[in-house]
């Protein structure tokens, strides 16, 4: 089994998440940045690495836009940063809150959640299970999540 270089993590956090350029050398260096952003959404059903899980709908229920970039996920050194990685955690964040509308019906409850690379539809890129879960309904505040509540790890 190979294991992830500290230099690899930081190039794929950075370029998933932080909208960066991969900056390896090499006649087959990739080129351009990764996704312009990520979409988060929560999940009533538990996902898998292949994807599925079931995601709430209804009641103004949208998944949340959050652009790649420096300023919106922490770099690998420390939380809240808003360098290019440095660090040897293989870890990032949110840098700021993530907030969902208002429920206008329940949702349900919701034990995980999940990144994809789109809107709608898409591909699941992460997901994991929330610390605890939340039944949320018609007339609840708007589901919030606080800045580093959202915390990924690409370590070996």
């Amino acid at each position: 089994m190979a294991a992830m270089s500290d230099f690899l993590e930081n190039k794929l956090i950075d370029f998933i998440f932080r909208g960066q350029a991969l900056g390896v050398t090499g006649a087959s260096a990739a080129a351009g940045t990764g996704p312009t952003s990520l979409y988060y959404g929560l999940l009533t059903a538990t996902p898998a690495d292949a994807g599925g899980g079931v995601e709430a709908t209804g009641g103004s229920y949208a998944r949340v836009a959050v652009a790649s970039s420096l300023a919106n996920y922490a770099g690998t050194q420390a939380a809240a940063s808003t360098v290019a990685s440095s660090g040897t955690s293989g870890t990032t964040s949110n840098n700021s809150a993530i907030t969902f509308p208002a429920p206008t019906a329940n949702w349900g409850s919701i034990g995980w959640f999940g990144i994809y690379d789109a809107a709608t539809g898409g591909n699941l890129l992460f997901w994991g299970a929330l610390t605890t879960a939340k039944t949320v309904n018609n007339g609840d505040a708007a589901p919030a999540f606080s800045a580093a509540a959202f915390s990924l790890q690409i370590d070996n």
